[in-house]
């Protein structure tokens, strides 16, 4: 029963609820919590904005003020010039007080896309020579509107650089080099005595091989993506170049840009880039559109000027624009090489022969293209260009031939024969001097320091190192013949007087070391194999070395004095690559080095002191290991006859009592001590 009631009772209220009229008002303090936008987002979003119908309006600045007789006219030019996107439905040109127009007016098309065609066409376009017209949209006024007031940046904490120098510092001048092995392991030692030194090793440092800069500042390390730069005391990176597929890099003689090239990729524009090194910005790209050998650009020795070949072209670039110089280049019909003087802005190349015209070197001046010099040859096969590195002389190797007439219109080609052409750069007119040579030249050496230089001619198996002086007003004079030497290049030390003459061909590696002062054969050996010989920066120690990619056998590196005296073995078989740190030139003038060179008996003494307490604290430091070496081995020997003595009477109860410790040959208290003599050194002694 009282389930039924309380049915009722809900059915009578439900009748009365349908009686009373509805109430949609909001309860006191109810907060809504559904917004507009998630309601009729939909609609919401068709609703009219304030830029509708101005999607179609352009604004047209930088053009004429126009008087008001003029007006008409004006705009139908303005409706002939604008009509080309579309019809022009309105327009609108505002008027100053003085009733010309402002130099802006508006313009309405029929639609919003033939406005976006027209800001593209007519955006920067010339009325005429003296109006150029800038086009916007309508709409653009709403986005200047809402950019945010400028805030200055907040200025980020100053890094500095390291010290990109402070090898240069070591007081006693010992130079730097890096080793790389097939495993990409690269180690940066310092040329130490008595012991060189790893100062760093990395391993994966670089996926292909690793080159330094030509004044030594930095370490380049090639990766998938570009080049890196490595520097300091810590070998920190320093910049990093975006380049994908970098595998060359060439540097301008100053360091202030670096030319990395990628044969490989995509881009065809890419294939060169110039970066400059301190703030790593990509100043110019080029195309690569004939074969061409590297480097392909040439720097001039200021950083000033750089250029290249291409297609009977002479390019020549300037800095820092980037642009052709005189923004065209020179039209050199055959032209096949070049090169810059190391001292001064002349550029020397050689044009082969034609019909027109015998085979040409030419001397130039830039920036003003003058020809200095032109020097006409004949009977020209090939010509190599060797810059003394002072800038005062100038050897062009020519290969010739000789002819011999038969009949009419029939020439048969003899043998060839070699002309060395030297010119004399400091001198008026540029003089020539010409040396012919009836033999094949196979090497020609400048000396770095001085006015010789030798060339290695005759046949391949019994060469002739000659050597010659250049002086002024005079003809080249033969200072001494090297006869029947095995020779095959030229190594001059970086401050001249002393060379070698080394056989770098299969099987072989014959190494000769001389001074040219008197032309005294120091010494004569081998290191076999050998293909690559390198001095160090300083003059006082040479590498030669034997590569993995060379040869499989007797890979790794040796290191000599200048005097030919081995001084290092490194014997590896993942040995790849050497290379010692460059150094930028000397600070001191000509006096200054020809004052030391004068009064080096003073520093002579000073230097084998050093010398001496140097090789003393080696050999001290070698006679304490020894030492130490030795009393360990003597406190072992001690703690296992103590031990062997504390066994003893187990030994008697094992063995029956019978004492056998005599059969063995040792009594219990001494040590029998045993002297073995062998060679270590045999070293012959001329005695004069």
């Amino acid at each position: 029963m009282a389930k039924k009631d309380k049915a009722a009772q809900q059915e009578k209220k439900n009748e009365a609820n349908e009686n009373e009229e509805p109430n949609f008002s909001d309860e006191e303090g109810f907060v809504d919590r559904i917004s507009d936008q998630d309601l009729l987002g939909d609609i919401l979003a068709e609703r009219p904005k304030e830029t509708d119908g101005v999607e179609s309006i352009i604004v047209v600045d930088k053009g004429p003020r126009v008087e008001p007789e003029k007006l008409n006219k004006f705009k139908s030019v303005i409706n002939s010039f604008f009509s080309e996107p579309g019809q022009i439905v309105s327009a609108y040109y505002p008027v100053g007080e003085d009733g010309k127009t402002k130099g802006y007016f508006f313009l309405e098309y029929a639609s919003p896309t033939i406005a976006q065609n027209a800001v593209s066409i007519y955006n920067n376009a010339p009325l005429d020579k003296n109006y150029t017209f800038a086009v916007n949209p309508f709409t653009d006024f709403k986005k200047y509107e809402e950019i945010p007031a400028w805030e200055p940046p907040t200025p980020e904490p100053y890094k500095p650089l390291p010290n990109l120098q402070y090898w240069l510092l070591d007081p006693d001048a010992f130079d730097q080099y890096i080793v790389r092995n097939d495993m990409n392991l690269v180690q940066v030692w310092h040329n130490t005595l008595p012991q060189p030194q790893v100062i760093c090793e990395k391993e994966g440092w670089t996926e292909t091989y690793v080159q330094w800069s030509p004044l030594g500042t930095y370490l380049v390390t090639f990766h998938k993506l570009g080049v890196i730069l490595w520097g300091g005391p810590e070998w920190e990176r320093i910049m990093r170049f975006h380049h994908p597929g970098a595998q060359f890099v060439d540097f301008s003689p100053c360091e202030q840009y670096m030319v990395t090239y990628s044969p490989q990729t995509e881009n065809v524009n890419k294939k060169l880039i110039i970066f400059d090194i301190r703030s790593g910005a990509e100043m110019r790209s080029f195309s690569l559109e004939m074969p061409a050998i590297w480097p392909i650009f040439r720097w001039s020795k200021d950083d000033k000027y750089f250029a290249r070949i291409t297609r009977n072209l002479l390019s020549i670039y300037e800095t820092p624009s980037f642009g052709l110089l005189d923004k065209k280049s020179i039209n050199v019909s055959d032209i096949k090489d070049f090169s810059w003087s190391p001292t001064d802005n002349i550029l020397a190349y050689w044009v082969a022969e034609s019909k027109d015209g015998p085979a040409r070197v030419v001397l130039m001046e830039v920036p003003s293209r003058k020809e200095l010099r032109t020097n006409n040859v004949f009977n020209v096969a090939d010509c190599k260009i060797h810059w003394q590195k002072s800038g005062d002389y100038l050897c062009v190797k020519v290969d010739r031939y000789s002819k011999i007439k038969k009949e009419k219109n029939d020439i048969k080609y003899s043998k060839m024969y070699y002309n060395l052409e030297i010119f004399h750069m400091r001198e008026k007119l540029i003089p020539v001097d010409s040396i012919e040579i009836k033999e094949q030249i196979h090497a020609f050496a400048w000396e770095p320091v001085g006015s010789k230089f030798a060339i290695v001619h005759g046949e391949p198996k019994n060469v002739t190192v000659s050597f010659y002086n250049v002086k002024t007003k005079q003809d080249p004079v033969c200072l001494k013949k090297f006869e029947k030497r095995t020779c095959s290049h030229l190594f001059w030390s970086p401050h001249g007087q002393f060379i070698v003459l080394a056989q770098l061909l299969a099987d072989s590696g014959a190494l000769e070391f001389v001074d040219t002062n008197d032309f005294a054969s120091m010494n004569t050996t081998e290191h076999f194999n050998a293909s690559e010989v390198e001095w160090d920066p300083t003059g006082r120690y040479i590498f030669s070395g034997v590569p993995q990619w060379k040869s499989k056998i007797d890979t790794g590196y040796w290191i000599w004095s200048f005097q030919g005296k081995i001084l290092k073995r490194y014997n590896t078989t993942s040995f790849v690559q050497f290379a010692w740190r460059p150094r930028p030139p000397t600070l001191l003038s000509p006096e200054q080095l020809k004052d030391i060179k004068k009064n080096l008996k003073k520093y002579t003494s000073e230097f084998e002191q050093k010398d001496r307490t140097r090789m003393t604290k080696a050999s001290k430091e070698l006679i304490e290991a020894r030492c130490k070496l030795m009393d360990e081995f003597k406190k072992s020997i001690t703690k296992r006859m103590q031990r062997w003595k504390d066994k003893k009477k187990r030994r008697l109860e094992l063995r029956n009592h019978v004492d056998t410790d005599d059969l063995e040959g040792a009594d219990a208290g001494s040590v029998e001590e045993e002297s073995i003599e062998f060679l270590i050194k045999v070293e012959e002694i001329p005695v004069e």
